[in-house]
């Protein structure tokens, strides 16, 4: 019986994420959701739904706080971005890594590896459609 590997550097650890090498996206991802969550619930809210900007209210006007201004509160869900941006970067092999370094945020490098290994959404809905009539000309044989 042969053996089945996974094309992933080394294994994966409690401590350290398991290495992306543009292989398997979906195992990858799934498996970097349950490492991310394990840290921290609000790391992954960061890669969801993007940073926390804290903004002060000047003249009516939203205007971002500026670093002077930041309570330890607002410090604590601004690093959150910065942590998950650390987990991602450093799970991708040098080919992933500079696909997703111009990104400012987290969510940003994380619906750029997205879009490139899974597809929009409209991608996503034609190949479902596609296996389904694939499968339904497969029974008429």
């Amino acid at each position: 019986m042969a053996e089945h590997k996974l094309p992933f550097v080394k294994g994966a650890s409690i401590h350290k994420p398991l290495m992306f090498s543009g292989v398997n996206y979906q195992f990858w991802k799934v498996r970097m959701k349950i490492f991310i969550e394990s840290i921290d619930p609000s790391i992954w809210n960061a890669i969801v739904n993007g940073p926390y900007i804290p903004m002060s209210v000047v003249n009516g006007v939203s205007v971002m706080k500026s670093y002077d201004e930041l309570f330890e509160a607002d410090n604590k869900r601004v690093q959150y971005d910065c942590v998950a941006k650390n987990i991602i970067t450093f799970a991708l092999n040098l080919d992933e890594f500079l696909r997703v370094f111009p990104c400012s945020f987290a969510k940003e490098k994380w619906d750029i590896l997205e879009v490139t290994h899974e597809g929009t959404n409209y991608v996503k809905q034609a190949r479902k459609h596609a296996l389904i009539q694939e499968y339904e000309m497969f029974r008429m044989q």
